[in-house]
């Protein structure tokens, strides 16, 4: 199987050199990937600025390039110049999760999602502890999935977003189907000062995990199985678009 990497941790970070080192003891990998962290860029594409790309030496047997794009920018020079016509596109292993809000503002996830405009089944794993990941465990977990599931059955522009629990591989309890749960976060902005006297501002925040839903993928984690949660490109709230369809019918 050919297969992808990107990341928005940076290339020569531990999450997805252990990805590679684990996949390409069967298959054929290439990874392109920031040359820095580029965490919370979203689906950020460079459209005004060169993208540079440069091969590094950092496996015998694994191609690593290092770009100046985004993730979604490595997928798209991945797929259409570096590294053509991959059976799957894998983006990770994320330091820390993505659950909840934290998918629209991924990189993670985005790089798994261009991979789903070029019609490659694309999956975006993360390591649900930023403090302490064990990419270990997520690298197995994702050469297991490899092995036994069918990536044709997911549909066109749809993505796996996979949160594996930060815990020895023998403590996964296995695989739950999750929805993207409400989890999100309150922000705060904490006033500092600089050296020359001026007022800047740092984000911070806490987590609000208040779902319902037994099937929140946050609920999962925190139980040690692996969340999977099927996720689009596309965003239309279907729900509500018949109710304002008729709503909107009656304005002049």
């Amino acid at each position: 199987m050919r297969i992808l990497i990107t990341n928005d941790d940076g290339v020569t970070s531990e999450g997805i050199l252990t990805l590679a080192k684990t996949l390409a003891k069967k298959h054929e990998v290439m990874v392109v990937a920031p040359e820095s962290e580029r965490s919370a860029v979203g689906h950020a594409i460079t459209i005004h600025l060169p993208i540079w790309a440069e091969k590094l030496s950092i496996f015998e047997d694994i191609p690593v390039y290092s770009t100046t794009g985004t993730p979604a920018d490595c997928v798209k020079l991945g797929i259409d110049v570096l590294f053509p016509n991959p059976d799957v596109v894998i983006s990770g292993i994320n330091q820390g999760p993505n659950l909840g809000t934290d998918v629209i503002y991924s990189g993670t996830v985005s790089g798994a999602l261009e991979g789903t405009l070029y019609g490659i089944p694309s999956i975006a794993v993360s390591s649900a502890n930023y403090l302490n990941p064990n990419y270990k465990t997520a690298a197995k977990a994702i050469y297991d999935l490899l092995e036994q599931f069918d990536l044709s059955i997911i549909p066109q522009y749809t993505a796996l977003n996979i949160n594996v629990p930060a815990v020895p591989y023998e403590e996964l309890r296995g695989w739950k189907v999750t929805r993207q749960s409400k989890r999100r976060w309150k922000d705060y902005f904490e006033a500092r000062t600089d050296p020359f006297g001026r007022t800047y501002y740092w984000m911070k925040g806490d987590v609000i995990e208040d779902d319902k839903d037994p099937d929140a993928d946050y609920k999962a984690v925190n139980q040690n199985y692996i969340s999977v949660t099927p996720v689009s490109i596309f965003i239309t709230e279907e729900n509500f678009f018949k109710e304002l369809k008729k709503a909107l019918s009656t304005l002049e």
